[in-house]
């Protein structure tokens, strides 16, 4: 069995669809600075602000996005079974990008996932993660991500 320790074309094409891919710093939905394809932060911890200059092309946004997401991958890697496949993997990964290594480790997702990988209450708990909180108020505004992440863990 071979170990899957990153994302396949079909997980980076879904990442972008998710994150999407915008050269100069924006702020997500929650309000946080935000520049290429979900980047908050760069290498060395340094946080995305507003006034930081655009990404040259998509090539520089990519090669940013691989640099911080080594974070997650070895969380998504390090956490589940081997015996999961790649699009399980690429939805678990898209999971822990979105709400981050310590909630994607004590996650109900990955205790689900590790303890049998086709159960279908995966799905539910996929959806437990689909708020955020705006202005101090909790907003349903990732239940379609979700939904599209737990489509993809079962493809």
């Amino acid at each position: 069995m071979t170990e899957i320790r990153t994302l396949d074309e079909v997980g980076r094409r879904f990442m972008k669809q998710e994150e999407g891919l915008i050269l100069h710093p924006y702020k997500d939905d929650a309000g946080i600075p935000t520049i290429g394809v979900g980047c908050t932060w760069y290498p060395g911890g340094k946080k995305v602000t507003m006034s930081d200059p655009p990404l040259a092309d998509e090539d520089a946004a990519w090669d940013l996005f691989d640099k911080v997401n080594a974070t997650f991958l070895m969380a998504v890697y390090s956490t589940t079974r081997d015996d999961i496949n790649q699009n399980q993997f690429n939805a678990l990964l898209s999971l822990c990008y979105n709400i981050g290594t310590g909630d994607f480790k004590k996650s109900t997702v990955l205790r689900l996932v590790n303890q049998r990988p086709d159960d279908p209450r995966i799905t539910e708990a996929f959806y437990m993660w689909r708020f955020s909180t705006i202005n101090g108020i909790k907003k349903p505004i990732l239940a379609a991500r979700r939904i599209r992440e737990s489509k993809l863990y079962f493809s």
